[in-house]
């Protein structure tokens, strides 16, 4: 069960890397902020939209991630085709793995001399 539980909670940590990117949020705070939203899937002309209504207050940071959602899985659509599955959720991973990069021009830690 302990595995289990793991395991969702790091699908949930990557999830909210792709929509808020930037910095970490604990479960306790973007659960209430991404799963207070209605969902509704309307079809029209062999088109489908889902429609998300959100009751959080947060709703211009909620649009914000919800857009980067939408964008990444879009590009995603137009290129999966010649993709295979891993290479789909490699492109994933490193939008989600992105954040965590070294930026290049910044300087190492500076050694301490602990042993003079």
């Amino acid at each position: 069960m302990s595995r289990m539980i793991a395991l969702i909670y790091n699908w949930w940590n990557l999830y909210v890397r792709l929509a808020l990117p930037g910095q970490h949020h604990e479960a306790i705070t973007s659960r209430p902020l991404l799963l207070t939203g209605v969902g509704r899937q309307t079809k029209h002309s062999d088109q489908k939209k889902i429609t998300i209504t959100s009751t959080h207050g947060k709703q211009e940071k909620l649009a914000g991630a919800y857009h980067r959602l939408v964008t990444l899985f879009n590009e995603l659509k137009m290129i999966a085709p010649q993709l295979t599955s891993a290479q789909c959720w490699s492109r994933m991973l490193e939008q989600v793995m992105a954040q965590f990069k070294v930026k290049k021009g910044t300087a190492d830690p500076p050694h301490l001399n602990c042993l003079t």
